[in-house]
């Protein structure tokens, strides 16, 4: 089963990929591997914006998260590597957090289950979340991605 028909298959409609918001592009391309940029959440067109712990709730990061994810596959199928994917390896969730937040890793996990969602066992990967007092245009959560992609 394609990637695509996985996505229909699963009522996912993936939104526009997002233009750089400054100095790099969205994937990089090198050794077997894609890079893709930390991409921001975006629902209905709108940025979520926040901190956790302060004024967003775990289920709206949570949310957040699965949004990046999202832009993740758009990105992705922008470069014409969706198809190519044969491994999630490795997440990095940064959360815009409040100092007494721990959350993080549930966080995160809004971008992980959508991979293993969409790639079934190929989307297992290894990850980082991290809590930072502020993200790019006020965002509660980024979320970067390196899979290993077919050269062929």
């Amino acid at each position: 089963m394609t990637i695509e028909a996985r996505l229909a298959e699963l009522a996912i409609e993936l939104p526009e990929a997002a233009a750089p918001v400054a100095s790099y592009v969205p994937v990089v391309v090198e050794g077997g591997f894609a890079y893709v940029s930390g991409q921001l959440p975006f629902v209905e067109g709108e940025l979520v914006k926040g901190r956790l712990g302060e004024n967003v709730t775990p289920e709206d990061g949570q949310a957040a998260a699965r949004a990046c994810g999202l832009m993740i596959l758009a990105q992705l199928k922008k470069a014409g590597l969706l198809e190519k994917v044969r491994r999630v390896v490795k997440l990095g969730a940064f959360v815009n957090s409040a100092p007494d937040f721990t959350g993080q890793p549930a966080i995160a996990n809004g971008t992980s289950d959508l991979m293993v969602e969409v790639f079934g066992e190929a989307g297992k990967h290894a990850r980082s979340a991290v809590g930072v007092p502020v993200l790019p245009l006020g965002a509660a959560v980024e979320v970067d991605a390196i899979l290993a992609i077919d050269m062929d």
